[in-house]
């Protein structure tokens, strides 16, 4: 287990990947992202600030998904993804975060397990038996996000659950004292754990794209998309398919 991930929640590997290695990358999300502001305008204005599922057929042509999942099963990037997840890693989504349309919109505090609908008692103990794990490439530079050191495997303070829950007149977008802000520039990799207390920074060109690792857990991978996913011959034409072949494997188990 990576050591700074295991204390903190999350690591940033500067410039990982050259300009020319994510140029291609770019092109692709960029239209992906096109094609779904034309299809979700409306969600857009009213403020959805990420898209999810860019693997799949519905906005991308075989050979756009097939960069994708070739970016995504290259070697280098699994390796970081085992410092993290040692024991089968399975691929679980993708997502494209994006600035709000509208500017003076505020961002959140927040889990992601706080979405799920389990109780409060059972998000507490997602911390010590469950592992999703964010891998984020930014395209351009971007303000980065806000994280609360530790928060992956300790509960919330008494502050931060009033805040990020809105409990006692708190509103979600208050700033909280233990919070640390990560920039990010095109090149770097952040890799935080979806469990951790964390809100996105709006502001200059935020374009970055967010994939998402978890256990080999059926309970986990009730949210990923059977056609998100390679089939056989893409399969075998990557370069590490381990992550694709476990959830390949767990959805053709449990139907």
């Amino acid at each position: 287990m990576n050591p700074e991930y295991q204390e903190r929640g999350y690591f940033v590997l500067k410039s990982l990947f050259s300009p020319a290695e994510l140029c291609s990358l770019h092109s692709v999300l960029q239209d992906f992202h096109s094609a779904w502001l034309r299809g979700n305008t409306e969600a857009y204005q009213n403020g959805v600030l990420n898209s999810a599922y860019l693997t799949g057929p519905r906005y991308l042509g075989p050979e756009q998904r097939l960069l994708l999942f070739q970016f995504i099963a290259r070697r280098r990037l699994m390796d970081v993804l085992t410092t993290v997840i040692p024991d089968n890693p399975a691929f679980m989504n993708t997502q494209l975060f994006f600035n709000p349309s509208n500017p003076q919109q505020r961002n959140y505090w927040h889990r992601d397990v706080q979405y799920t609908g389990l109780s409060v008692a059972e998000q507490k103990l997602v911390l010590s038996s469950s592992n999703v794990v964010h891998l984020r490439i930014p395209l351009t530079p971007e303000l980065g996000l806000e994280l609360v050191p530790g928060s992956h495997r300790a509960w919330d303070c008494e502050e931060e659950f009033a805040v990020r829950t809105e409990q006692d007149g708190r509103k979600c977008f208050e700033d909280l004292a233990s919070g640390q802000a990560v920039a990010l520039q095109p090149g770097d990799l952040l890799v935080f754990s979806a469990n951790m207390i964390h809100r996105g920074l709006y502001g200059l060109d935020r374009f970055a794209l967010d994939i998402l690792f978890c256990d080999m857990d059926p309970d986990l991978l009730k949210y990923t998309e059977p056609d998100c996913l390679p089939d056989a011959a893409d399969l075998h034409s990557l370069e590490n398919s381990v992550a694709f072949a476990n959830t390949r494997k767990l959805i053709a188990a449990n139907p």
